[in-house]
């Protein structure tokens, strides 16, 4: 397999300006990966990203891609996989939002959830449907714990991952035995452009960080993967915790 042993040939990120997804792939151009699609809206940081890349002595091309455009995915992600196979599909496209202004313009909080979640539905059931017909092949997606349980400070953002999270573990479900692998990522607080002037959380990470596990989660063929690792035995422990505790918790 051209993909095998977590090291792929070729590489089609959603969201082809994360941090996150560009530090996988400098990690993974450094194994193996030589050729990269970066999807993403038309920009000069796209265009920046992709020349960053090249200088790594990799074939990177970009194509028009808006997770709020559901209508023109087939189209635009079919150019993609018409070129040649793709081993790995990084889903990495997402909004934060703005809480306190969300709950008060729920035209805003529709765009969060209709970004980080449907335009995740429909991207990556197109993609899930293209590994597929090649036989094989990597889909990671970036979820987060924020989706592991509501919080008061977040929910509009954490509920748009929880439907994420849970839609990726059922496609993961419904591929298995296709020769596609499914894995979905965690992370808690990544230190990114996103984040900027936000309170750290505590185990707070990095993109390189995060890029190091999925490169081991793709090598282990993980199903899930956590950044920082321990964030499973905090959430797990929280996800317990009774609501009216919960909601007084200072998170």
């Amino acid at each position: 397999m051209k993909d095998a042993f977590g090291a792929p040939q070729s590489m089609l990120i959603l969201g082809g300006t994360s941090e996150i997804a560009l530090a996988t792939a400098r990690r993974l151009i450094a194994r193996r990966t030589r050729t990269v699609w970066l999807a993403g809206r038309p920009s000069p940081a796209l265009e920046t990203a992709a020349a960053d890349l090249r200088v790594l002595g990799v074939d990177v091309r970009t194509v028009a891609f808006d997770a709020l455009d559901p209508d023109a995915h087939e189209t635009a992600l079919g150019k993609v996989f018409a070129e040649g196979d793709i081993d790995l599909v990084l889903l990495a496209f997402g909004v934060l939002g703005d809480q306190s202004r969300d709950e008060n313009e729920p035209g805003s909080a529709v765009r969060v959830a209709q970004t980080n979640y449907t335009g995740a539905v429909s991207s990556g059931l197109v993609c899930a449907r293209a590994l597929q017909a090649q036989g094989h092949g990597s889909l990671v997606v970036l979820s987060s714990v924020a989706g592991e349980r509501a919080r008061r400070a977040n929910f509009i953002y954490g509920s748009s991952k929880a439907g994420l999270d849970a839609f990726a573990q059922g496609l993961g479900d419904a591929l298995h035995g296709t020769g596609v692998h499914v894995m979905v990522v965690r992370p808690g607080f990544v230190r990114t452009r996103m984040t900027t002037g936000l309170p750290e959380a505590p185990l707070a990470t990095t993109p390189e960080a995060v890029a190091t596990a999925i490169e081991t989660g793709l090598r282990r063929r993980s199903e899930t993967v956590w950044v920082p690792g321990a964030l499973r035995l905090v959430m797990s422990a929280l996800r317990h915790v009774p609501r009216a505790v919960f909601r007084r918790l200072p998170i």
